[in-house]
C-alpha cells in the first residue's frame, strides 16, 4: 500500500493530499529513509512523522484498503 493512502486510511494525516506534501516535504520516514508518497508499506514497517517540534514513531499492524473509524486505529502501534 502507498504510504499517503495508509496515513489517510489510519487516519494519521486528514486528507491524501496532505500525506503527499508531508512525504515531499521530507516528513515521512520508514525505516529511517525519507519517503516518497508512492512508497511501499508491509506490515512491521516503522514509520516516522514529524509534526512541527515534534515526532510520532508507529509499527505498521495491518493494511486495510478501507477502514472504518473504529479499525482504523488497529492498523498500526505507537511506540
Amino acid at each position: 500500500m502507498r504510504v499517503d493512502k495508509f496515513l489517510k486510511n489510519a487516519r494519521l494525516i486528514k486528507r491524501r493530499t496532505v500525506g503527499k506534501a508531508a512525504c515531499d516535504g521530507g516528513r515521512i520516514m520508514i525505516n529511517g529513509k525519507e519517503a516518497k508518497p508512492g512508497s511501499r508499506l508491509k506490515v512491521g514497517d516503522i514509520l516516522t512523522i514529524a509534526y512541527g517540534d515534534g515526532e510520532q514513531k508507529i509499527e505498521v499492524l495491518e493494511l486495510l484498503e478501507h477502514a472504518p473509524k473504529d479499525k482504523a486505529t488497529e492498523m498500526y502501534r505507537e511506540l
